[in-house]
C-alpha cells in the first residue's frame, strides 16, 4: 500500500492513463515502478526519471519518498505531435497532388479545345479550298438564299458562266467582282447586295420582283 506524506502536494490522482498533479508517495514493500505508473496513469520511465532511479534495475525502497509527476508522459505527448506533423504533411502532400492534377486536367482540357478549334479551321480552309463552287460560296460568307435566289437563276452556280451579253460569274456582272475565285466573287456580290439594295435580303426580294439585279 502506498502512503500519501504530509510533505506531499494535495493533488488528486486518477487510476489508468487519466492525467495526475505530481504528488510525494512514501513506497511500501512489494511496491515497482511499475505498479506506481500504472496506478497514476504516468509512465515508468517519468517516474524513474523525477527520482533519479536507475532504469537499469528499476529498483525502488520502502519507506522512501518518490515523487510522482504530473502525469504528462513527455514522450507520448511528443510521440502525438510527431504524428499530428506527418499527417499534416500528408495531407499538405495530397493537396498539392491534388492541385497539380486539376492543374493537368485544365490544361489538357485547354490543349483539346485548342486542338479542336484548329481541326476546325482546318477544315473549313480545306471546304473553300477544295470544296464544291456552293460550299466554297457559304465558306466565303454567302447565304443559301442569295445561292437559291440569285447565284442560281443567274449561273447555274458556274463562276466561270459569261452570257451571250458579256456578263461574268456567279452573280452575272460587268464589274471587276465577276471574276477570280469564288471567295473573291461572293465577297463583290456581298458589297454590290449591300451597296445597292442596302442588304443581302433587299437584294433577293428585288431579283425575286424583277427578275434581275
Amino acid at each position: 500500500m502506498l502512503m500519501f506524506t504530509t510533505a506531499g502536494a494535495a493533488g488528486l490522482f486518477l487510476v489508468g492513463a487519466q492525467q495526475a498533479q505530481a504528488a510525494t508517495v512514501t513506497a511500501q514493500s512489494g511496491d515497482t515502478v511499475s505498479e506506481l505508473a500504472d496506478k497514476y496513469g504516468v509512465s515508468i520511465d517519468s517516474i524513474e526519471k523525477a527520482n533519479g532511479i536507475d532504469a537499469t534495475t528499476h529498483l525502488i525502497f520502502a519507506g522512501q519518498d518518490y515523487e510522482i509527476p504530473d502525469g504528462t508522459d513527455t514522450t507520448t505527448v511528443q510521440a502525438a505531435t510527431t504524428q499530428t506533423a506527418a499527417q499534416a504533411t500528408q495531407a499538405a502532400q495530397a493537396q498539392q497532388q491534388a492541385s497539380a492534377a486539376q492543374a493537368q486536367q485544365a490544361a489538357a482540357t485547354v490543349q483539346q479545345a485548342a486542338q479542336t478549334q484548329q481541326a476546325t479551321t482546318a477544315a473549313a480552309t480545306t471546304t473553300a479550298a477544295s470544296g464544291s463552287t456552293y460550299d466554297q460560296f457559304i465558306a466565303a460568307g454567302g447565304t443559301a438564299e442569295l445561292w437559291n435566289t440569285i447565284v442560281m437563276p443567274e449561273s447555274g452556280g458556274n463562276a466561270n458562266a459569261v452570257s451571250p451579253n458579256g456578263y461574268h460569274g456567279l452573280g452575272q456582272t460587268k464589274e471587276s467582282w465577276g471574276y477570280g475565285s469564288v471567295a473573291s466573287q461572293t465577297a463583290g456580290m456581298l458589297n454590290y447586295a449591300t451597296s445597292r439594295y442596302g442588304s443581302v435580303s433587299g437584294a433577293v426580294a428585288f431579283r425575286q420582283s424583277n427578275g434581275w439585279w
